[in-house]
């Protein structure tokens, strides 16, 4: 038999890729399926559906953290080194830190309002009895020695996330003061930083299957009757989230930036809908990074605003959350809050934000809380059944924010690209990869 000719095969088409629906839509069917699957599981007791929704779920966010603790060494070690590239690079900085706290203190103010409005712990039918003590506390002494390692591996081992940013804040501040002679060492960390933010692309792309597992499983464990206890707690987060996410950074981006929150929306989603199913603001650090590159914020600054947001900028799980959440404890163990309580609450969210450090759950953050105000610490074990449903919307909230503060900082500061800005448009996950991988070869190539 003889070969084809050269002609032959050029007429030949070429096997087509079957395109996969948009990310979105993937992750739309993850909740969607999670949804039916839990329900199912629960309802005809089928233990083997129950169990694979777990796994999924759980190794999903085994990845997750796998990534997490080289990732925020890196990203934040490599962004303080990047502030070498960047003019008035302390002012930027202040000013970065200084938008940080005016939002959480909006958002706490709006967590307190709703809390106080609502009583979101009167007609539950929950008693202290219910309650348990968690497996974690935090403490102001825990936060404040806890942030010091006793050596450079356990950080890393037992993932203590204040502990590995305090070791890279001082790795990137020490390669800055050595100059020149620390350049074959910011290259090395720029590039394994590289090599990190690929793999959790990878990881990233899994998020629709993730979502099926985490949303299954927490319908298969719970149910929807659990949500009767906490129906005006969840409502009050939810609310108090919306309002942050859709009405406070869209007046921020307005009038303090000057330009177009639609836009910002637009661009943001990705970024937004990705941390509503994975919960773990670090996990969406590359997409969250990406979304503000093209925004118009230009990369040395976003590279340090980023990561530094990632794990102190939680106004979802560190100031709208253990507000209500003190609020509710109270209200369940029938403890009077007074005038300073409430200041107390104020003050810890704006402060104490860096203790949630980017992860999955609040735990920390509210123990924190109860503890600086003498409430019961049992009242956290109240809480952490409905947490999974209340850390999604926590998690956008915190995310968005994380993109709209560079935005903000950086108009005000007149270096944001507004051209770039106006012109930004959403994007799936295959193209970011794509133009990632494009800009590493532009730059081999250079």
């Amino acid at each position: 038999m003889s070969s084809p000719s050269p002609t032959q095969d050029a007429r030949t088409p070429a096997p087509r890729r079957r395109a996969l629906p948009p990310f979105w839509a993937q992750i739309l069917l993850g909740l969607v399926f999670g949804v039916l699957f839990g329900w199912i599981a629960r309802n005809w007791n089928v233990d083997w559906l129950g169990r694979t929704l777990d796994e999924i779920g759980g190794t999903f966010v085994q990845l997750l953290q796998l990534a997490v603790g080289p990732l925020v060494f890196f990203a934040i070690a490599v962004s303080i080194t990047n502030l070498r590239n960047v003019s008035n690079a302390a002012r930027l900085a202040g000013r970065t830190l200084l938008w940080f706290l005016i939002t959480s203190l909006i958002a706490v103010a709006i967590g307190l309002t709703l809390g106080l409005l609502t009583n979101p712990g009167d007609g539950t039918g929950l008693t202290p009895a219910d309650g348990e003590l968690p497996e974690s506390e935090g403490s102001w002494l825990d936060f404040l020695t806890g942030m010091i390692p006793t050596n450079v591996v356990t950080p890393f081992a037992d993932l203590e996330v204040l502990q590995i940013v305090f070791l890279a804040a001082v790795t990137g501040i020490a390669a800055l003061r050595l100059g020149e002679r620390a350049a074959p060492l910011i290259s090395f960390g720029e590039t394994v930083l590289a090599l990190l933010q690929k793999v959790l692309w990878w990881i990233i792309r899994l998020a629709p299957l993730g979502t099926l597992g985490l949303i299954g499983r927490a319908i298969n464990e719970y149910g929807w009757d659990l949500l009767g206890d906490y129906a005006t707690f969840t409502a009050d987060v939810y609310i108090g989230c919306a309002l942050v996410l859709f009405g406070v950074y869209p007046l921020l981006l307005r009038f303090v930036a000057g330009v177009d929150p639609l836009r910002f929306f637009r661009a943001a989603w990705p970024a937004i809908q990705l941390a509503f199913v994975s919960r773990s603001s670090v996990g969406t650090l590359p997409v969250t990074q990406k979304v503000t590159e093209r925004l118009g914020v230009q990369r040395d600054y976003a590279s340090f605003a980023v990561p530094f947001g990632a794990t102190t900028k939680m106004d979802g799980c560190a100031a709208i959350y253990p507000s209500l959440a003190a609020i509710f404890v109270a209200e369940i163990f029938d403890v009077s809050l007074g005038i300073q309580d409430y200041i107390l609450i104020v003050f810890v969210s704006v402060i104490g934000s860096a203790a949630t450090a980017g992860l999955t759950g609040a735990t920390v953050m509210t123990t924190l809380t109860l503890s600086t105000l003498g409430l019961p610490l049992e009242g956290v074990g109240l809480l952490l059944a409905i947490d999974p449903v209340l850390d999604m919307m926590r998690t956008a909230t915190n995310v968005a924010g994380q993109a709209a503060v560079p935005v903000i900082v950086a108009a005000r500061e007149r270096i944001l690209d507004h051209d770039t800005y106006n012109s930004a448009t959403s994007f799936e996950i295959n193209e970011a990869e794509t133009d990632d991988r494009r800009e590493a070869e532009a730059k081999t190539a250079v």
